[in-house]
């Protein structure tokens, strides 16, 4: 087995304010205690672990506004969590992000986006995920800022995670490719028009192409005209009977040989820039387990092969 060795380094954000359903913030920890680190390095990969990113907890605070609850504590989270990552790749490594719920992927992002503007190129994004999380507090049912970060990223709104670091859009339509959907608002879905996504593979696309087809596209779509992409998954991309540990659950996902494959066709492809993984609800799952397949698929999209 060769495997193209990289330097790694992991950064984790217990942010749970983008949601409701309490426990996500000890996704990070969850993941370290299933051998992330160790299972990395017995790839060959170097791997430093650059901490937490520091957050205060919901019952210090106020929600705030009802259509984007914590929206200015969130906007702080991703600040930090964007310098995190450009200290990391600044530093010549992989970032490697644990959530914490989906809205940490606003920060992520747009350091990896920042980063790469500094050298006038872009990047693209494969976002894997039951949800396409393209609200806004406009549209929102909720007011949950998990489901508005690649809103965010578009430049859509919220303002404070649009305009992170100064400048919007992070990403554009054209190399913004979400995978796995099968969970969208109707509000969402005017917003999918309104932008111009053209890349969206449902669940029932993956059923009438193959997975292979798919993320072969996807790969093309966020690599053509891009210094390469950002992989941002949900846990809940993948079915609950395997990942049960979520806490927004979507029956019909991913099978454990689909995803498998997904990070496997990635590894192949060599464009990943940086990889994210969120979701992970330690007080939903069984024994663990949904993190440990975090853990094997996370492997998985960093060369591991079964023969």
């Amino acid at each position: 087995m060769c495997i193209a060795t990289r330097q790694i380094e992991i950064i984790g954000v217990p942010l749970d304010l983008g949601q409701q359903r309490r426990g996500v913030d000890m996704g990070p920890s969850a993941l370290r205690v299933a051998g992330l680190i160790a299972k990395l390095e017995a790839l060959g990969h170097t791997v430093t672990d650059g901490g937490n990113v520091p957050l205060t907890v919901a019952e210090t605070m106020h929600r705030g506004d009802d259509h984007a609850h914590f929206l200015k504590e969130i906007a702080l989270s991703a600040e930090q969590t964007s310098e995190f990552v450009q200290r990391a790749l600044a530093h010549g490594a992989t970032p490697i992000v644990l959530g914490g719920d989906h809205s940490v992927a606003a920060g992520t992002v747009a350091g990896v986006a920042n980063f790469f503007r500094a050298k006038d190129e872009s990047i693209g994004l494969i976002w894997l995920d039951a949800h396409s999380d393209i609200n806004t507090p406009e549209t929102s049912p909720s007011g949950n800022v998990h489901g508005m970060p690649v809103a965010a990223l578009l430049g859509m709104g919220p303002a404070p995670l649009s305009d992170l670091l100064g400048w919007s859009p992070k990403l554009r339509p054209e190399h913004t490719v979400l995978v796995g959907i099968r969970d969208i608002d109707e509000t969402e879905k005017e917003n999918i028009r309104r932008v111009g996504i053209s890349n969206i593979y449902t669940m029932r696309d993956i059923d009438e192409l193959g997975l292979r087809v798919v993320m072969e596209r996807a790969t093309l779509a966020a690599s053509t005209g891009t210094a390469g992409y950002h992989v941002s998954m949900d846990m809940d991309w993948v079915d609950p009977e395997d990942a049960p540990g979520v806490g927004t659950p979507v029956r019909g996902g991913a099978t454990y040989r689909e995803a498998h494959l997904a990070m496997e066709i990635l590894a192949d492809h060599g464009g990943m820039l940086s990889f994210e993984l969120v979701e992970v609800n330690p007080i939903l799952d069984e024994r663990n387990r949904t993190a440990e397949l975090a853990v094997q698929l996370t492997c998985s999209a960093f060369g591991k092969k079964i023969l």
